[in-house]
Order: C-alpha cells, then structure tokens, then sequence
C-alpha cells in the first residue's frame, strides 16, 4: 500500500520561513551565549593576557606590496560584520517587499515599538550622560539583539502567541534600521570624497547589473569587496557597505509559483517516461541518461529561477552568520576583565545610563508606543496577546548585546568609557532577558474584555 502524502495546508505554506528562520535563530542565540561566557571566562582567567593580545594580533590579507593590514579584531568588527549587516540587509529588502513591513497596516505596529524603543532608550541615556565624555554612546541602548531575544521566545513555545513573535521579529528589523541609520549618519571618522565617490561609482555598477538582469552572485560579490573597500577608506563605517550591497541584489524572480509549478511537472513526466526498465540487464541501468540527465538540470535551472538572487543570498549566508560570524563578534568582544573595576553608580554614567536605556526605557518605550499606536487606530494588537505580555516583549527587546557591543566600540574605540560600556550592555543584557523570560513565562491567556 502507497503511504498517503501528507496534505499541506496554505498556512502552514505561509508559516514555514518564519518557523525555519525562529529556529535558527534559536540555537544560534545559545551558541552566543556559550561564546560571550567562553570570553568572560577567559578574560577573568590566569590566562587573560593571553585573550586580549589575541585579538591584537596583525593579520595581512593579500599579495606581495598590494596587501591590507589589520589587528584580528578589526577583521572582525570591519570585516566579517559587514558579512552580517549584508544580511540585516537582505531582511530589511525582504520585509519590505513581502514581510511585516511590506504595507502600512502591517508595518504600523511594530515601526510604532522600534521608534519607542530607540527614542526612550537613548533619552535614558542621555539624562545621565548629556555634555559629558559619555555622550557619544547614546546610540548604544538602541539595539535589539534577535539572535538572542528570538531564542528565548523560542524557549518559551506555545506561552507567547504567534502575532508576537513576529511582531518582535518585525520591530527588530526596524530597529536594525535604525542602527544602521546611526551608524552611517553619526559614528564617522574623517570623511574621504575621493573613497566615498568611488563607493558611489560601483553602487551604480551594482543598480546597472540589477537592472540589466545580471543574477549571478559572483558579479556581486566582487563589486561588493570594491565598495567593501572604498567604505573602509572613506571614513564612513566599513559595514554600511553590507547594506548597501544588499538593496542592489534582485528580490525578483524569472518564473512565478504556477510556471514553476507546470515546467516542473513537464519535467518530471519526462524523466519518469526516460526512465529504463529496472531489469534491464545493462550494467548502466543504475545511472542517468542522456535525457534524464538533461531533465535534471532543467529542473535544477527553474528551481534557480523561481527563487530571486536575494533569497539565494539570505539562505546560504544566514546559517554562516548564526553559527560563525555572530559566536566569533561575541567571543572577541565580550571579554571584559569584570575583577577590580568596582565603582560607585555616580562613577560610571555610562554603564549605568545603558543600564537604565535597556532595562527600562526598551520596554517603556516598545509598550508604550505600541499602546498609543493601537488606541489611535494605526494598528491592530495580535491576536490572544495581552499588554501584559507586550511588557514581557519589550524586556527581550532590551537584550542589546550583539549590536551594542558593535556601537559602543565605535563611539568609545579603547579605554575605561569602553569597559562601563561593555559592563553595562552584559548586565542590562542579562537582567532584560530573565525579567523578560519571567513575566511571559508566567503571563496569564487573555481575558475576554483586554483589548
């Protein structure tokens, strides 16, 4: 008897990226976690000398006198995380063009929450650090980390309704924005036109290929080193360059889900009627023909083409950013010698000011602005979610980290403002996250009379 195929219903259709994308997003939250203790550890071990000239070292890519030179840490915070912001990228393209932000109604609602949840934040921030040495990292507190804050509503499962999830997911994404709008506009060295106009030059080699229908990745990928390149010379952060390379990717596809439906099924009847008797006593009767061989790769060529170039990108990097270059960001600046730093709340401005944007202005902020948007009719709460649980929401949101630890080694490169920074990013950090963890764990269902 032939097992009967398992019927997939559209919703399930509808579901199914977000649930992949949940997942990894996950487990690669608690690879992060192992990193960032791993670097503690080390930084607080006999062995700490050892961690901190580690990410000191010179390293030099490249050939003979044509070669660029860079402390580890460089290659990592300039390098490897433009690899990241080009897929913070390909999210925000995606969103726009078909996700949670792809029209008013939908977008409402979360762009609402991130514009509270930076604002508040950084006014935090700023009441404790305006016109001192401090200043310049009120953009730290900003951040949402969804690496860690999708892993724990993944923990939590079925506690935290669907519609809040991806509200969290959304709300990140234009908090992704945000940040990468700081980042461009405000921590920016010595502006360099000549490098800056060379950027400009190879963003419209990069429009021209898209427009013209170049769709091979390689085209793209060393467009995008040069503009990598000219970023890193003009003065503007070197990872703007991920971003930009990923709006000039094509998010449109050569065949729809119908033609691809039909070409495959043509295909497939035309493998099956090639297909040689299994008694055949020809010793190549296991391989493929001439024919199928050819049916195989006319499938391989539509199933290329009902996939747009962004989601190839997205799909084959995402995984790379999760489990590698994200848990190596962690582990090189996460550590932070936590032994003899002790200092009163009035002697660390910054790290209490992060302390108090992340812990209480994200959810104040999220809620809030999430609440008036609701009431004034712009948007419409989840379903089977609570306000309560919009708190809840907002403290995961407060769990900065990754993008954090990014901004506050660009508004303070070295010295004691870096160390208040990353001490107070880990412990707003830690104390969002089990708070957050806590008041959804134990949030009640919705009552019939919330709205």
């Amino acid at each position: 008897m032939v097992p009967r195929r398992s019927r997939i219903v559209p919703i399930e259709r509808v579901l199914r990226p977000f649930q992949e994308f949940t997942r990894i997003q996950a487990s690669g939250g608690i690879l992060l976690m192992a990193c960032t203790i791993a670097a503690l550890v080390w930084a607080n071990s006999p062995a700490s000398e050892s961690y901190f000239h580690l990410w000191e070292t010179d390293l030099t890519v490249g050939f003979g006198e044509w070669g660029l030179s860079k402390p580890l840490h460089m290659w990592i915070n300039d390098g490897l995380m433009a690899i990241f912001f080009f897929v913070v990228g390909l999210e925000i393209k995606r969103e726009v063009i078909a996700g949670e932000l792809s029209s008013a109604q939908h977008a409402a609602l979360p762009v609402a929450g991130a514009i509270g949840g930076m604002a508040v934040p950084a006014l935090f921030y700023m009441a404790l650090n305006f016109g001192t040495a401090g200043a310049p990292g009120w953009g730290i507190p900003m951040a949402t980390d969804i690496a860690f804050a999708i892993g724990m509503l993944a923990i939590l499962g079925s506690r935290v309704p669907l519609g809040l999830k991806v509200f969290l997911t959304a709300l990140a994404i234009v908090d992704d924005i945000g940040a990468v709008l700081v980042i461009a506009l405000y921590y920016t060295a010595d502006i360099s036109g000549a490098a800056l106009g060379l950027a400009a030059i190879v963003t419209i080699l990069l429009l021209s290929a898209n427009l013209a229908g170049v769709r091979h990745p390689l085209a793209y990928g060393l467009l995008g080193i040069v503009l990598w390149l000219a970023f890193l010379k003009s003065g503007v952060h070197a990872t703007i360059a991920g971003v930009l390379l990923a709006m000039t990717i094509p998010g449109s596809r050569r065949i729809d889900t119908h033609e691809f439906i039909e070409r495959v099924r043509g295909l497939l009847d035309r493998f099956a009627s090639k297909t040689r008797d299994p008694g055949d006593p020809n010793p190549m009767h296991g391989m493929l023909n001439e024919d199928q061989k050819a049916a195989v790769q006319a499938l391989e060529d539509a199933s290329d083409a009902v996939q747009s170039p962004m989601q190839n990108f997205e799909h084959a990097l995402h995984p790379w950013v999760t489990y590698g270059i994200m848990p190596l960001f962690a582990l090189a600046n996460a550590g932070v010698a936590l032994f003899g730093n002790a200092r009163a709340p009035s002697e660390a401005p910054v790290e209490m000011g992060i302390l108090l944007g992340l812990v209480f202005g994200k959810p104040i902020g999220i809620a809030v602005f999430s609440w008036i948007a609701v009431k004034l009719g712009l948007a419409a709460k989840p379903r089977n979610a609570t306000w309560r649980q919009f708190w809840g929401v907002g403290l995961l949101g407060g769990i900065g980290f990754t993008m954090s630890l990014f901004i506050a080694g660009l508004a303070f490169p070295r010295g004691d403002l870096l160390i208040q920074a990353k001490e107070g990013i880990l412990l707003a950090s830690f104390i969002a996250g089990v708070c957050g963890f806590i008041l959804l764990r134990f949030s009640r269902a919705p009552s019939s009379e919330e709205s």
